[in-house]
This record gives C-alpha cells, structure tokens and sequence, in this order.
C-alpha cells in the first residue's frame, strides 16, 4: 500500500521504514483519526544500546513526530529469559541487579530521541519485570497459554532453526514468545496500545501477540516491522573489525561513531541519510545524487547530522573538525580519541602489540601481528613493520603524544601521566 494517509505511516514509507504491515488500512485509518501508542521492546542484555537499535528508535522518534504516543518497553523480565530469535546459542542469564543497572544505562539514550511526559503524546518508558516478575506459573498457564499451539510455535523459523542445527532450545527460551505476546496484551489494556513494531525477524512473535489480544480481549491489535539492514556489500549493518557499535558514548567515543557512519559504503548513503538522520527528504535526495568524489561531502553530512542526534551537535561538530585536521590538514587533532598510560611503562619501553590493544584498534595481539604482515598498524604515520617494536620516550611528538593509527581512519593518541 503506498498512498497512506496518515502522516506517521506515510512518513515511515518514504523514508524506508515498512517491511510488512498487518492490515495496512485498518492501521492507518486509526493513524490518520487520532493519537495512536505504539511499542518496541528492547532487552536489558549490556548497560548501552548498539547501532542495531537505532533503526528501531528512530520509528519510534517519528511516531512521536508525527502526532502519536511512543512506548520503549524495557524487557527486565524478558531479559531474564533471552529471546532465540537469530542466535543460535542460549544468553547467558543476568542477574536483577545487572538487569536494573544496564535499564538505568539505557534510559539516557532514549532521553535523546524521545520527549517524556505524561501528556497524550508524551513517550512511556515501561518494563515488562511490572508484570512478568509477578505472575503466577499456574495463572499463566491457564489463561495465557491454552490460547498457544506448540505445533505452530514449532513452525516458527527462531525455533525451527535452533532444531534444525540440532543446538539446544531449553524450555526457558521456548517460552519467550509466549511472554512477549503477553507484554503486546498488558500493554494494551494499561495504555491502550494498538501497534508493535520491530525488525523483520519479530514478525512471527508479534503476530502471536495480534492473536493472543484477539482471543484474551477481543482486541484488534497490529504489526509493523522495518527491514533488516544490510550494507550494499551485503554485510550485516553494525559489525565492525572492533566489535559493536555502541551507542553510550564512554563505550564508543563520538569521534568513532562519527567514522563509523563517515565510512558508509557508496551504495548506502541515501537510504542511511533517509533512517538515520532527520533531514529533509529534498535534501536527501540531493546528497544522494552526488557523485565521485562529492560524494564524501554526503558521508560527512550523514556522519554529522547521525552524530548530532546521537551526541548533540557540539560533540558532532567537533568530531568533524577532529577529522578535517586529521586528514585534510594533515595535522595532529588533540581532540582525537585518547588513552593514558603510566609515564614509567613508556620510561621502560610499551611493546607495540600490547598498546594497540590497548588503545582499541584491534581486538587481540595476534589480530595486531595480522595488521602488521598487512602494513595496517602506524605510529606517528609510519608503518610498523616489527612486531616486537616497543614505544619509548623517543615517539612522543612535540604535542606529547604517540598517535597509532589502524589503516587511513581510525587513529587513537597515547599520553603519558
């Protein structure tokens, strides 16, 4: 359906946000009548969001632009579960107490894209551990799961894939699907939500939510989910040499999360700038046309303005200027990320290996000896060729510091205190 006629479902439309939609008409008939609430869960697994819950966020943030009430559930019960969707071995399982310092964490990031209140508009943050810590097995039993058909639930791909791979799916994770089906439920009759939305792969479960609503209370709930994002390579969008792409800022500095989105590939410029940031869509469509070499100047304004959202626009402008310098003025940045070492470990000599571990660019020593065969790693712009190489007194720069560098882009400042 693509002539919608409420503003929140034309919007996410047109800026790529709709992979399947349950009852499109019915859905954006409500819509275009007033304020509808919608939710999408998130669980309480690490204390920051990663760049794989943006995609997410951001609907909700235009959910709320566009005149509706948005609901980030924090999943304290659910994480205590773990969900099988996509993962092909069990969670490991937290404690409370984790589970109630990473909500905390993660409530900062929803500060940033969602306004909080309690007008008709205004987002809700909820926690499904309100209910689910609470329930009576044999309750639940009786009046949730007699609505659920185990044949069908081993129909669905989450599980059917666990099974298929012979990995075990203990009965904990089994009955995941069923509990987030009831969060759909309880949500709906505390804040009268109507709509869950997710990515792709959370259709099968919230469908199950659409159908216990329809059996527990006669509702007419819906679904909506966004594509999985893939990069034009076909690489899954996120995953770096490093690790995750955090969110919080003192996991991932603002300057790595400007580079991250600066080293989009060509393909995907446009469709990022229409996801992941709020610019206009004329002027979206105008960056996306840039060619060759023009086309870096459309990276840089989907690093700032992703940035800008993420960090706030001095971070973002900063993080900008940090790179101008570095790589067009060819001068050293003092605002580029940075760690501190003891002075009396450089007095000694700091091997090589061990500082760029240390320092974030790579993972391990042995991934350090790789980049080095390959001519990655640099100190103060000169390639490393011996891996026993230890940095001394002798390396600081004038600014003293040492600048280790890991290919043309990423580059960390070691100060000694």
């Amino acid at each position: 359906m693509s002539a919608y006629k409420s503003d929140f479902l034309r919007v996410l439309s047109e800026r790529g946000f709709i992979h399947q939609v349950s009852e499109p008409e019915a859905l954006d008939a409500r819509a275009a009548a007033g304020p509808i609430t919608a939710y999408i869960g998130y669980d309480c697994t690490a204390p920051s969001l990663h760049i794989g819950h943006l995609l997410p966020t951001m609907m909700l943030y235009w959910m709320q632009q566009t005149g509706h009430r948005p609901i980030a559930l924090m999943g304290g019960g659910t994480t205590r579960v773990g969900d099988p969707s996509g993962k092909d071995e069990s969670r490991k399982i937290l404690t409370d107490e984790t589970i109630n310092e990473n909500l905390k964490s993660i409530r900062k990031t929803f500060d940033k894209f969602l306004k909080f209140g309690s007008g008709p508009t205004d987002a809700i943050m909820a926690n499904n551990a309100d209910w689910l810590n609470s329930l009576n097995y044999i309750d639940m039993l009786r009046d949730v799961g007699r609505h659920f058909s185990v044949n069908r639930m081993l129909s669905f791909d989450s599980v059917k894939m666990r099974i298929d791979r012979q990995q075990e799916l203990s009965f904990l994770e089994f009955n995941y699907m069923i509990l987030q089906a009831y969060d759909f439920v309880e949500l709906h009759k505390r804040h009268g939500c109507i709509l869950q939305m997710g990515g792709s792969d959370q259709w099968g479960n919230i469908v199950n939510g659409i159908d216990l609503g329809r059996r527990m209370m006669n509702a007419q709930l819906f679904a909506l989910t966004a594509p999985l994002i893939t990069t034009s390579s076909g690489a899954k969008m996120g995953k770096t040499a490093a690790g995750a792409v955090w969110l919080n800022a003192d996991l991932l500095s603002p300057y790595d999360y400007w580079q991250f989105w600066r080293n989009t590939e060509d393909g995907d410029v446009e469709r990022f700038l229409k996801l992941f940031t709020i610019l206009p869509l004329d002027e979206i469509k105008r960056l996306g046309a840039l060619k060759g070499a023009e086309l870096n100047d459309a990276k840089k304004t989907l690093a700032t303005e992703a940035t800008a959202l993420m960090h706030g626009r001095a971070a973002a402008d900063q993080a900008a200027d940090t790179a101008r310098q570095t790589f067009e003025e060819g001068t050293l940045a003092q605002s580029l990320p940075t760690i501190e070492i003891k002075r009396a470990d450089l007095d000694n000599g700091l091997g090589f290996l061990t500082a760029s571990v240390e320092a974030g660019l790579v993972a391990s020593t042995s991934e350090a000896r790789r980049q080095i065969k390959g001519g990655g790693l640099k100190v103060n712009d000169v390639t490393v060729t011996d891996e026993k190489m230890l940095l001394t007194p002798k390396d600081l720069t004038p600014e003293g510091v040492i600048k280790l560098s890991l290919g043309r882009k990423k580059h960390v400042l070691v100060k000694p205190v």
